[in-house]
């Protein structure tokens, strides 16, 4: 059995091509469940606020189901990281897209029966399908080498564009349909949102064979064991937990903003006339910035650097929060242009910091550390959700955006900083 597994892991080190063969099929199989994947995300970003609002009958707590679907994210993080970490991404992708699709089955149900309470425990059920979409971007850059990890993630992200966008823009459709059926309107994307995330788990189980996680960890132990010791390893170590820390602060910061702004937009443009249609549209077009200029992103992100484009994503969020908070409230085109901006900051943040974590984790720790990280990405989500009612119900949908806006700067001083000190220890 050793023998075979040693064999085969050499067959992948002595023939490069075979490794870019598997590299490429990683990605198309990743990027096909990304497609379900990103139609399942739709219906908690676009109506999860406005169900929580019809059903408590109040504006102050409608980020919160945003916030209880990033905790559930938060947690199903940390769980699907272990699971990938301990069994292979196939298993651990696979467990977390089905177990958010019977989330989303719990809140059509909580919907019809109209229970606050299984709405709530259902959306958390429901985040493990986001953050198992989220993660699924570190599937494809297993193994890809340093100057191909954010194109990999971009190609995969790029791909959730298809469903992302649809899944708003179905949103009146899906209603519709789900009054044909005796299902309370809001609560009818849930219904695609559970056959897309179950799909994607499906999609995964089935064709991502074998493992690029297990033949990535195999590669780095046989060539520790193989090749010589490098002796700046200190160093290394020092760079890699530097890299994690400049990583994960760009991506807290990114989702903190994004999160914050999004939640509130649908309350505010229902609150100033506008109809569902509306809404999916300014989201759709707000989806569509977060994942469409993924491929453009990655090879920027690889051609100039995370640093530059970590800056970017801090100057792009600050201009959304400026034409969020100054534009017109019945102006549809300023609206989805703010959103749009958001969601291509979020993505420039996004990328840059994915491809910053993935620079600075090593195969044999790489899913459980990069669950354990994403955990605080979405605790970030979660409380840019709980934070957004409130300073919506006691100033304005301005104050937010604007507030959200300067909160992206401290993304500059923060990298700079912390890269020059990291340049006078090294």
């Amino acid at each position: 059995m050793s023998g075979k597994t040693h064999d085969s892991i050499e067959s992948y080190i002595d023939s490069p091509e075979k490794i870019k063969s598997l590299y490429r099929r990683v990605l198309l199989v990743v990027s096909l469940s990304q497609v379900f994947g990103g139609a399942g995300l739709a219906a908690g970003v676009t109506v999860g606020a406005l169900l929580a609002q019809e059903m408590l009958g109040t504006d102050a707590y409608a980020g919160i189901p945003v916030a209880i679907l990033t905790l559930g994210s938060a947690g199903a993080a940390l769980i699907v990281g272990k699971i990938s970490q301990r069994y292979g991404r196939r298993i651990g992708l696979s467990i977390g897209f089905i177990v958010g699709g019977l989330g989303a089955i719990g809140v059509i149900i909580a919907a019809i029966i109209n229970s606050v309470i299984l709405l709530f425990a259902s959306l958390l059920i429901y985040g493990a399908g986001t953050a198992t979409n989220l993660q699924a971007r570190y599937a494809g850059t297993d193994l890809a080498n340093k100057k191909q990890r954010a194109t990999a993630i971009s190609t995969t992200m790029v791909m959730t564009t298809f469903g992302a966008v649809a899944g708003p823009n179905l949103v009146g459709v899906m209603g519709d349909f789900a009054s044909l059926i005796g299902v309370p309107t809001l609560a009818g994307p849930f219904i695609l949102s559970a056959a897309a995330f179950i799909l994607a788990g499906l999609v995964l189980f089935i064709m991502l064979r074998p493992d690029p996680l297990d033949i990535a960890n195999k590669i780095a132990t046989y060539k520790q064991e193989y090749e010589p010791i490098n002796k700046n390893n200190i160093v290394d170590k020092a760079i890699n937990k530097r890299g994690l820390m400049i990583g994960a602060t760009v991506m807290v910061l990114t989702q903190i903003v994004m999160v914050a702004i999004m939640t509130m937009t649908p309350i505010h443009m229902k609150h100033h006339g506008h109809g569902l249609d509306e809404i999916g549209i300014v989201i759709g077009f707000h989806i569509g910035a977060m994942y469409l200029p993924s491929l453009f992103t990655g090879v920027l992100v690889d051609k100039l650097g995370r640093t530059t484009m970590s800056i970017a994503s801090g100057i792009t969020l600050l201009l959304a929060g400026l034409i969020a908070a100054f534009a017109p409230s019945d102006s549809m085109i300023l609206l989805v242009i703010a959103l749009s901006l958001l969601g291509l900051g979020w993505n420039f943040g996004f990328i840059s910091g994915t491809a910053q974590i993935v620079d600075s984790t090593e195969p044999s720790t790489r899913a459980k550390t990069q669950g354990t990280l994403d955990v605080f990405i979405a605790l970030a989500g979660a409380s840019g959700g709980v934070v957004s009612g409130m300073v919506v119900a006691n100033t304005s949908y301005a104050t937010l955006s604007l507030s959200g806006g300067l909160l992206s700067l401290v993304l500059i001083p923060i990298i700079i900083w912390t890269r020059r000190a990291g340049h006078n220890k090294v």
